[in-house]
């Protein structure tokens, strides 16, 4: 389709539109640049909303992540320039930054009201919520960002009353992070990412599951009788106590230390049923007769008490106990490996010490025995000592080798057998805890738990395909607008994901599995042909393919004719 008056003599220079052809509509169905205007106010000296900048800029981390200062570069190599009407050099890193800055005071409300649209849009009641948390790493010094006080109001009335996340060391971490939590809707057709925020970077998922719960039931997101669902790291009796009083059952993965001995006191009785759930993996193996290993699940269910830390009330619960055949394998072969590798590691001290090595002292094997076991579990089945020598002892050993000394210590260790085949009693064993209601079935639960997968998945997409980095910003505040934009952008992705699979017939399997990251490559190759001529720009869409057609077809999105059609004069008479 030509768009406006062509002139033969004019030169033709390509635009690489690409992903656009999706991302476009996408972000006007959901009205993202409208949502974002609506909640900051108007500035008369702008020529271009915040909205429609900020709307280009997440088109721009949807297509190609880029750092801000080549935005403009690519808004002119792609088209996006003359799809959202911006002139590519109103697009520098500073408007961007003023438009971050904008955003940031009201990046909870605008995150609120994009999640409740995009519920809308995509058909999806939020009965069942699942909660995960992630990190994202940052270099530099970062200065200026500080610890959020402890008296920052939550949940957010007023996003500029509440400081960006602290970027600083996390627990047993060298880099330099913040947390992100994400709350995602889930079901058969995946995970739609509707509530993010950030998180100083040495705070727990604790607090995390505390703050995002009080937020999404402020929101009205999470409503009575809504299932969260959430992982090991987020559970405690306050959690679950705490949603209880909302009237919002839990399911949640559990620490095995803490019902081991609920597990000890029920083994015998214990009644184990075989889990309906299977990995879309283990489903083909079964259908194709495969010889790979057929991997299940085994479930068995204890009623249980919990009590309200607060109120000392009593929660009804039920603890689930999972057996995994593949975790079962998994625990034996790292116990044997690890018990290997440990053995010979104290092997090797041992030697280095009967050598007399010049630099063998008690802090120094404490370190490399530390070293040596860092978080193996079957170092708890080791035993280690350094004893020294009398003078007798060391009197009648043989003279040292070169560069040695006769040793002062003895370095002895051993293995507890017994206390490794009881371990192995618990190889590939798990545990869920659940306030929702009793007619809802283990196995059923256990499926929708299973549903995390989903959640963990879409932390991938954010930083693979969406690259959440390269994010070259010194500003903390423009950080965290970025990030939360950021998780604005993985909502939208997503929705093209659903909105996909809602149009593709029941029978079509593969299909129904087909990704964003999948649809937005089809794309890849579609591209724009301009002529600067003596009347003006012209712009003609090239033809798209038959599959091209087919997927925008089956999304109700306007062809890229129609889309610049919208922006661009029409073609001159005569």
């Amino acid at each position: 389709m030509v768009l406006a008056w062509q002139d033969a003599t004019a030169a033709e220079q390509t635009r690489t539109f690409g992903a656009l052809a999706l991302i476009a509509p996408l972000l006007q169905r959901l009205g993202l640049a409208d949502i974002i205007d609506a909640h900051l106010l108007p500035d008369p000296q702008l020529v271009f909303s915040h909205g429609r900048v900020l709307s280009l800029l997440l088109a721009a981390r949807l297509c190609q992540p880029t750092a801000l200062v080549n935005v403009a570069t690519w808004a002119e190599a792609t088209g996006a320039d003359l799809l959202w009407d911006i002139p590519a050099d109103r697009l520098n890193d500073d408007r961007l930054g003023r438009a971050l800055d904008a955003f940031f005071t009201q990046r909870h409300s605008i995150q609120a009201t994009i999640a409740a649209e995009a519920l809308r849009l995509a058909e999806l009641s939020p009965q069942r919520l699942h909660f995960d948390t992630t990190h994202l790493i940052f270099y530099g010094a970062y200065e200026a960002s500080q610890p959020r006080p402890d008296h920052t109001p939550w949940p957010p009335r007023s996003s500029a009353d509440v400081p960006p996340a602290h970027i600083t060391h996390g627990y047993a971490a060298d880099e330099k992070l913040i947390h992100v939590g994400i709350t995602a809707a889930v079901d058969d057709l995946g995970a739609l990412p509707i509530l993010g925020q950030c998180l100083d970077g040495n705070h727990n998922n604790h607090t995390a599951i505390r703050q995002q719960s009080e937020w999404l039931l402020d929101q009205g997101l999470l409503a009575p009788g809504a299932l969260l669902v959430s992982d090991r790291g987020t559970f405690s009796v306050e959690h679950v106590a705490r949603l209880h009083r909302h009237g919002c059952p839990v399911l949640c993965s559990a620490p095995w230390a803490d019902y081991q001995a609920l597990y000890d006191a029920q083994a015998s009785r214990l009644r184990w049923q075989r889990a309906s759930f299977l990995s879309l993996e283990q489903q083909r193996r079964r259908e194709t007769g495969s010889a790979l290993a057929l991997e299940h699940y085994d479930l068995a269910v204890v009623r249980h008490t919990l009590t309200d830390p607060e109120t000392g009330r009593p929660i009804p619960c039920r603890v689930i106990f999972v057996y995994s055949s593949a975790d079962a394998v998994i625990c034996r072969q790292t116990r044997a490996q690890d018990t290997q590798r440990l053995r010979a590691g104290l092997e090797e001290i041992a030697a280095s010490v009967a050598r007399g090595h010049p630099r063998t002292t008690q802090a120094s094997i404490a370190r490399r025995v530390a070293e040596l076991f860092g978080r193996r579990a079957a170092a708890r089945f080791f035993r280690w000592e350094l004893l020294p020598l009398t003078a007798a002892e060391q009197a009648a050993l043989p003279e040292p080798g070169r560069g040695c000394r006769r040793p002062a210590y003895r370095f002895t260790f051993e293995f507890d057998a017994p206390a490794a085949a009881a371990a192995a009693a618990y190889d590939g064993l798990s545990v869920l805890v659940t306030t929702a209601p009793r007619e809802q079935s283990a196995d059923v639960l256990f499926t929708q738990f299973k549903g995390q997968n989903y959640v963990e998945l879409s932390h991938h997409q954010w930083k693979t395909p969406l690259a959440v980095r390269p994010v070259f910003l010194k500003s903390p505040q423009r950080v965290e607008a970025l990030v939360c934009l950021m998780q604005v952008a993985l909502t939208a992705y997503q929705l093209l994901e659903r909105f996909y699979r809602q149009s593709v017939p029941a029978g079509a399997a593969a299909e129904h599995r087909r990704t964003a990251e999948s649809l937005l490559r089809e794309f890849r190759g579609y591209g724009l042909i301009e002529r600067q001529t003596r009347l003006g720009r012209v712009v003609r869409t090239t033809r798209l393919t038959g599959q091209q057609q087919q997927i925008l077809r089956q999304l109700g999105f306007p062809s890229p004719a129609q889309l610049l059609a919208q922006v661009l004069p029409p073609l001159p008479l005569g």
